[in-house]
């Protein structure tokens, strides 16, 4: 019950402060974050290749949710996928996974991204059914960045005991990962109010 009407809450706070926004702020078209690159990581470091393939787009109001407030969804839906690839040199396997997008948000040159995992190779399905974070900076060929969630945070569940923490809708990290092959282009667009009644 406490976490329904949290939902509740939030979803309707959510609807307000997007009731400002105009209604002309996507002129360029939907936000959108496209693209493939290979990421090295600033811990860890070791011989793998990983990569994210983004095909995200904004899809406003188009996922209803079960809360007050929520019948038309948020401005912040989208669709699209998000393809993952990591080789593991020292197994030298390549181990493939898939989401599908289900919330996006911009900022000039920034993105936030979530998606619900769909498709896995063996090795990853331990993520099927699980939502997943990315963020992506894009700061021009050769400059930009991405972060994820997976194995980047950890949190106590009510139990109290340690595992991966649970990701809501459009919440990731900061892109703390640094391009090193590839190009990720975001399309920025604000978030638009909610269709009328």
């Amino acid at each position: 019950m406490r976490k329904a009407m949290g939902w509740g809450a939030a979803a309707a706070a959510l609807l307000a402060v997007v009731a400002a926004v105009p209604a002309a702020a996507t002129e360029r078209g939907a936000a959108r974050v496209s693209g493939w690159a290979e990421f090295a990581l600033p811990f860890g470091a070791d011989a793998d290749v990983r990569s994210f393939a983004f095909d995200a787009r904004s899809a406003p109001w188009s996922r209803p949710m079960p809360v007050e407030g929520g019948e038309h969804g948020s401005p912040a839906d989208a669709t699209g996928t998000v393809r993952v690839a990591h080789y593991f040199a020292a197994m030298d396997v390549t181990v493939r996974w898939e989401a599908q997008v289900d919330c996006l948000m911009t900022s000039p040159g920034h993105a936030t991204v979530t998606a619900i995992v769909n498709r896995a190779d063996d090795y990853a399905k331990n993520l099927l059914g699980t939502r997943v974070g990315f963020s992506v900076q894009d700061g021009g060929r050769g400059r930009d960045r991405v972060g994820f969630t997976w194995d980047a945070t950890i949190d106590k569940n009510e139990a109290g005991e340690w595992g991966p923490s649970r990701i809501g809708p459009c919440l990731s990290t900061a892109a703390f990962g640094t391009v090193t092959r590839g190009d990720f282009q975001i399309r920025h667009a604000e978030l638009t109010p909610p269709p009328s009644r």
